[in-house]
């Protein structure tokens, strides 16, 4: 699925650490949206692994909604992980470490698009989830940043934007992995900037800059950028925005049997409502 240099990543997510929070809208925004599946199951688990958990924020997240759960935060970069208020491990997701059945539940948001080699996280998740055990997660589909990479196949023949895989790729390496009846959602969403320069500013802010291994080394020419530049401006739109195509994938698995309240139909989870709604405190149940 992807072919990015894994050790540049890395070392570009350390030295990004102390100003994510502040430039990590977008990935924000696509937990909300994550953790709102959560709503519709009657899940209690016991342990859950947040993996690419970053700073930790979305770990926090999840002990709202599992106060009572143990919730471990794993990431690769150990700068980022120092802000993490939970139960921190430095590792790569690729190479989980820990035992055979040891999770209820495996997050990853926003971690599948930077993998070398996602197939092998979805074979890692699926080892160390409890049967029945949840995968949840959202990556990106092929539709993404689609005007900054024409933009720069106009300019030049060397790789500049990450290509990602296609929602049905990802699907059948679920079922690679050994999962049951994967669920996803796709969404196209539309970014629009004032100027070229904040799309870009972003982009580095977060390390999601070109890192494949085989991109251009060395320094982009100033006539090679401004040329690239140029060949963005003219996709302004009425309004005079740059828009910015986004094609969001979110996702959810089941290793093992899905969990008791859920239904699996014709490749669907379906809830009962009576499962999803619980009584309130002096109110039968």
């Amino acid at each position: 699925m992807h072919d990015i240099d894994q050790t540049s990543l890395r070392l570009a997510n350390d030295s990004i650490a102390a100003g994510y929070n502040d430039a990590d809208f977008f990935c924000v925004e696509v937990r909300d949206r994550l953790f709102e599946r959560l709503g519709l199951m009657d899940m209690r688990p016991e342990r859950i692994l947040d993996t690419g958990a970053a700073t930790g924020a979305g770990t926090g997240e999840l002990r709202k909604i599992y106060p009572q759960a143990q919730i471990v935060a794993l990431d690769w970069s150990e700068n980022m992980l120092q802000a993490a208020q939970a139960e921190r491990i430095c590792a790569d997701a690729h190479h989980l470490p820990f035992a055979d059945n040891s999770f209820d539940m495996v997050i990853s948001n926003m971690m599948l698009p930077g993998c070398g080699n996602p197939e092998q996280i979805f074979h890692e998740a699926h080892r160390v989830l409890k049967h029945p055990g949840l995968f949840l997660f959202s990556t990106l589909g092929p539709d993404t940043l689609k005007e900054l990479r024409k933009a720069w196949q106009v300019v030049d023949i060397a790789p500049h934007v990450h290509s990602f895989a296609d929602m049905h790729n990802v699907g059948d390496a679920l079922v690679q992995a050994g999962f049951r009846g994967p669920v996803m959602d796709v969404e196209q969403l539309t970014i629009t900037y004032a100027e070229p320069t904040k799309l870009i500013n972003d982009l580095r802010a977060v390390a999601a800059t070109n890192r494949l291994q085989n991109r251009r080394r060395g320094l982009t020419s100033p006539r090679l950028w401004q040329n690239m530049l140029a060949e963005l401006e003219l996709k302004r739109n009425d309004a005079d925005r740059l828009p910015v195509s986004i094609e969001l994938i979110t996702g959810q698995a089941w290793a093992g049997q899905p969990a008791q309240g859920v239904q699996m139909v014709e490749g669907e989870a379906r809830v009962s409502v009576s499962d999803i709604i619980r009584p309130r405190k002096n109110e039968p149940g």
